[in-house]
Order: structure tokens, then sequence, then C-alpha cells
């Protein structure tokens, strides 16, 4: 089998090709599919060129780890079913090029062990699963004090805040220097930090990935309080440590999601606990993807780019 594929030949050399797919077996899905999102986290990195040294990275590599889509054969030891629809984190399957993360495809063949069930009439919103997932991440389990500030209101800020609100917290404050980023809040308040004076916040979230504002979080905390570094930061981070020091401030890093993550966040969904309205502003052709993809990096109005797959060949 072959497939149309994003394939990211080295920094900002980014096409869409035609690989051949691994031979499926016994425990594998072939997934079709129809919406494929673009990471401004971890993929401008490597689009960029930015990245630091990864395991598994190396170029030619296929992007994306925010797929949906629906089965089309399954193995005879999956459990599935060809009709059902799935989310895919991503996927190895491609011969030519790393599959690091490898949801950027038409066709992709996958252990049916990385795949969660979905709704099929998520649509694209489908695509989001592994963002919520990783934002309930940060804020699920023991120990774990719910934000009371979170920075930047982009994808991640949103889910964050609006986690919270679905469970039942007091509604954050969120930063937002983007004044066109500041709308769409859903029963919280997005504020510019300089009119901000708080200085007793339980807990910061930062999910805006600028580790230089260390420093002024710190500053912001009650004594005791923890800061989250829910982002992903590619230089090395520091802070003054007397102000860190006064405040016995705690620093956590919010890793990415586990399979447990992602059948709370879709159970959340289905509830209607939590909404994925408003996430996506941008939608493009999969033929489209050199173009789609500099917009999602490069456009502070872009939170979310979904490549549509099903005019794909």
């Amino acid at each position: 089998m072959h497939t149309s594929v994003v394939l990211l030949n080295g920094p900002k050399d980014l096409k869409v090709e035609t690989l051949p797919l691994t031979q499926p077996g016994p425990k594998d899905l072939v997934v079709r599919i129809a919406h494929s999102g673009i990471s401004t986290g971890t993929e401008k990195l490597f689009w960029s060129g930015q990245m630091p040294p990864f395991p598994g990275m190396g170029y030619p590599l296929v992007p994306g780890y925010e797929a949906a889509g629906e089965v089309v054969e399954a193995g005879s030891e999956t459990g599935f079913r060809p009709g059902e629809w799935v989310f895919v984190p991503g996927a190895n399957c491609y011969e030519g090029a790393f599959g690091l993360f490898g949801g950027a495809a038409h066709m992709l063949v996958t252990d049916a062990e990385r795949v969660t069930r979905i709704d099929a009439g998520l649509g694209a919103q489908g695509a989001l699963l592994a963002l919520a997932a990783t934002a309930r991440h940060a804020l699920a389990g023991m120990d774990k004090t719910v934000p009371d500030l979170i920075v930047g209101h982009g994808v991640l800020g949103r889910l964050l805040a609006r986690l919270t609100v679905a469970a039942g917290a007091p509604a954050p404050t969120v930063w937002e220097v983007n004044p066109d980023r500041a709308t769409g809040a859903e029963g919280y308040q997005v504020i510019h930090p300089d009119t901000d004076e708080r200085r007793d916040y339980r807990a910061i979230y930062d999910a805006s990935g600028n580790g230089g504002l260390l420093n002024d979080l710190v500053g912001r905390i009650a004594k005791g309080g923890e800061i989250v570094l829910a982002g992903f930061y590619t230089q090395p981070l520091q802070f003054a440590f007397p102000p860190a020091f006064m405040k016995e401030a705690r620093f956590r890093v919010a890793a990415e999601w586990e399979r447990a993550d992602l059948a709370a966040t879709r159970a959340l969904v289905e509830t209607g606990a939590l909404s994925l309205d408003g996430l996506i502003t941008h939608q493009a052709p999969a033929a489209d993807a050199p173009a789609a993809y500099a917009t999602a990096f490069e456009d502070p109005n872009c939170l979310k780019m979904i490549l549509n797959w099903e005019q794909a060949a």
C-alpha cells in the first residue's frame, strides 16, 4: 500500500508526497485519516529546525500526532471492525521516513493498542483529543492544585481553563498579551498581565512556552505556591534564586498525556462537560499542507489548523 503524507525533508522543507506503508499484522489497524491537526509546539520546532536532540528524531519525517479517521481494515486480534472511528496519536508505519509522529497522512497502519474509539460526529474536533488529554494530564492526579492563573490563551490555555471550570473549581484568571486571542473565554476572565496586580496565586500554569517569564511568575505566587510548566521549552530554564527562596516556590513539569487521560477526556467531551468548540480557527485541504503549516506557525491569529484528507489520493 502507498499513501499521501506530509513529508518534512528538513527545516521549512515540507511537501505532500507518496510513501509506501508497512504491511499490517493481526494486531494492527489500517486507518483512513479524515483530519489531522498541526501542533504549534513540538512540530513547529521540527519545522523551524529548533528542536533539541530528541529520541527517534531525524529527517525526512512524517509529522502529526493529532489524527482522527475511519478504520478500513482490522487485524484478527484487534477487537475492532471496519467503519469504527478512532483517534490516532501518530504512527511509525512508513518506508523511507521517520515516523516519530506520523499522523499527517491519508492512510496509516497502527497497533490497535494505540488508538481510542471516538464518535464520528466529532468531525474535525476529533483531532483535538491529544491536546485536551495533555491539558487534563497537567491537572489530574494526587496532590495537584488546579490553576488560579493560566499564562497564554492559545488552545492549551483554553483547554486548561475549560477543564478547571468543568471540575467545579473557581474560575481561573488567564493572561494574554495578543488582543486577538483575548476573546473566546467561557466562564473565566482573560486579562493583559500588565493590568493584574495579584501576587498571591497558589498555582500558575504556563501554557505559553516562554521560559523568560519565570522570574515574573515567581513574583506572582503566594508563599509555597506552584508554577507548572505546561509548555515546551527549547532553551535552558533559569530564574533568580532569592525570590524563589523567599516564596518557597515549587516547580512542576507537566509531561505528555497517558492513555488514561485520553479515556477520561473522551468521556468529558461525550457527556458535554468539556466543549471543543471555537478551538479550530483554520482548515485546509491536505494538498495545501505547505501553506497550512506556515500559517499555523506564523499567523498569531491561528489557534488551530486542521488538514482535511478526504480528497487526498
